[in-house]
């Protein structure tokens, strides 16, 4: 049986991250979920909470050092939390978007550099960043969410190779669509423009009909519990069927704008 470590998972309160929670637990590894209002999470019983608001500096080293006082190390940490955005890239304002980016990218950034330290110390540690498979296109009308998730597969190759030195892994899993809330709680923009409207209803239409909002979350939390247990990890782990996988393979073999056209089609 592989020994047990001890797992900090932010955004641990639903979707995935309570998925991949439960699991974990369940396999006996020592969890931690964070959220920021973890007093919600009591009833929850599998695993317990501390409070993290990921955008803010203090909030993660204190959520850290918690962690490390109450288990005494840090095996394992998922970056789960992260925001969802819709709407035409003309009108998401500055403001808008950089409240994403800072959540979805700037977030893993700071529980990675709080972290580090402590992993490097003890010459071992794995860095699960949830990326999506929108990381590998852009998305009509989801433009900032693939720019985020494609920015943390970036950050993320690039720490993989400067924190291997000191006996710790970071890779990424790339989730399809799921039976989580993401969607519900996405940014919108106060308002769309009357030239990007009809566009982005179509689209809104299509992408409706088309998510596989029934595949169960603990299909993935079966992968990262692999991915814990395994010596050699890759370092990218796409957990997708149907189309969503299919478009990454034509996404690296067709001619830009010949996959750019069969996108336009898709959504028109």
């Amino acid at each position: 049986m592989p020994p047990s470590k001890v797992v900090l998972i932010t955004g641990a309160s639903s979707g995935l991250g309570k998925a991949i929670g439960l699991r974990l637990a369940k396999a006996g590894h020592t969890v931690f979920g964070t959220s920021r209002q973890p007093q919600l999470n009591d009833g929850h019983g599998a695993f317990p909470f501390v409070a993290m608001d990921v955008t803010n500096d203090r909030s993660v080293n204190e959520a850290v050092a918690e962690v490390l006082q109450r288990a005494e190390r840090l095996d394992v940490v998922i970056n789960n939390a992260g925001l969802g955005i819709q709407g035409p890239a003309e009108d998401i304002s500055a403001e808008l978007a950089q409240r994403l980016l800072d959540t979805n990218v700037l977030g893993p950034h700071r529980v990675c550099r709080a972290a580090l330290p402590h992993m490097r110390k003890q010459g071992s540690g794995l860095i699960v960043n949830i990326t999506s498979v929108a990381g590998n296109f852009g998305l009509p009308y989801r433009s900032f969410y693939s720019a985020s998730k494609a920015a943390l597969e970036r950050y993320t190759e690039a720490l993989s190779t400067e924190v291997a030195r000191f006996g710790v892994k970071a890779l990424t899993v790339q989730p399809g669509e799921f039976n989580t809330n993401i969607a519900a709680a996405r940014l919108r923009p106060d308002v769309i423009s009357d030239a990007n409207r009809p566009g982005y209803e179509k689209a809104m239409e299509v992408l409706g009909g088309s998510m596989h909002y029934s595949r169960d979350p603990d299909e993935l939390a079966r992968i990262v519990e692999k991915i814990i247990n395994s010596r050699s990890p890759k370092t990218t782990y796409v957990v997708a069927q149907g189309v969503q996988r299919m478009s990454i393979l034509l996404k690296n073999v067709l001619p830009g704008r010949m996959f750019e056209g069969m996108v336009r089609k898709h959504y028109e």
